[in-house]
């Protein structure tokens, strides 16, 4: 069964991933969604120093929103807040040092920013692929700790938050490599079975899409959406992906565009349900 999800996913990814994918759905996005300013919306990017983070703060930043930067290394979080700054004209851009494994951090911080700002968009960009089993401090595997929990304590503390506020939305950057595994609760640390980084990374992007699901039937006041950006960089896809069209026409096209989504919370941007825990 894995190797039959394996070829369909590969072969999907072949038409839908790449930058000939990102040409074909191209022909039916509206240029016009992006052309809006945002200044007075409040965003916050998870990752935000580098690759699809980066380029999703520098964009929101040129329309005017203020941007969080949520990163874990405080020097190239720094640089990569300087260049975002000079490169948009935009001085609201603010940063946050936070370890996104550990779950007593996520909570500190989350206490700290509701005291001092507001939040519309909230975009669980951050994550990681550790392809040797490692641990946390709490014992917590890396992988499951980054992307699976630290984005379910992370949404959670700041739903409050978003709710307070118009047209709020959460945005998770999730992966199509989620295709190639079904949901499995029962091995939540990946201790019963030889690890595999890649499939431990692809389960918590299922997890993280049926999280979405969850939240979006819980808040309907805030939109919850889940996206897949393309084969983005990794050596060999980057070279077939125009990283920065596919980030304005969907990731951003998500965040951005004037009022709420014509899709509900809960979907995929095709219409279709978001995978439910069966599946």
């Amino acid at each position: 069964m894995l190797l039959y999800r394996s070829a369909v996913w590969f072969a999907k990814g072949l038409r839908e991933y790449t930058k000939s994918g990102y040409e074909s759905a191209s022909k039916d996005f509206i240029p016009d969604d992006l052309e809006v300013q945002v200044p007075g919306r409040a965003f916050m990017v998870t990752g935000g120093n580098s690759g699809i983070g980066k380029a999703t703060a520098f964009e929101i930043a040129k329309r005017g929103g203020t941007v969080h930067l949520v990163c874990r290394d405080q020097n190239r979080a720094e640089g990569a807040r300087g260049e975002i700054i000079r490169e948009s004209g935009n001085q609201n851009i603010f940063l946050h040092i936070v370890d996104l494994s550990d779950p007593k951090t996520i909570w500190k911080f989350v206490e700290n920013f509701k005291q001092e700002h507001t939040l519309n968009v909230l975009i669980n960009n951050a994550g990681c692929m550790v392809n040797k089993r490692e641990l946390t401090e709490d014992g917590l595997e890396k992988n499951f700790a980054t992307n699976t929990l630290g984005v379910y304590v992370l949404t959670t503390a700041l739903i409050p938050v978003l709710e307070k506020e118009h047209d709020p939305r959460v945005v998770t950057v999730s992966s199509g490599g989620m295709l190639v595994q079904k949901l499995s609760t029962d091995d939540l640390q990946s201790e019963r079975t030889a690890f595999d980084g890649t499939m431990v990374y692809a389960q918590n992007k299922r997890q993280q899409v049926v999280l979405t699901e969850r939240w979006a039937r819980a808040h309907p006041a805030i939109h919850f959406s889940c996206m897949h950006p393309g084969w983005v960089d990794t050596p060999e896809p980057s070279t077939a992906l125009d990283t920065k069209k596919v980030l304005r026409s969907f990731l951003c096209w998500t965040e951005l565009r004037s009022g709420r989504p014509k899709l509900p919370a809960g979907v995929l941007e095709d219409g279709s349900p978001i995978f439910s825990p069966k599946k």
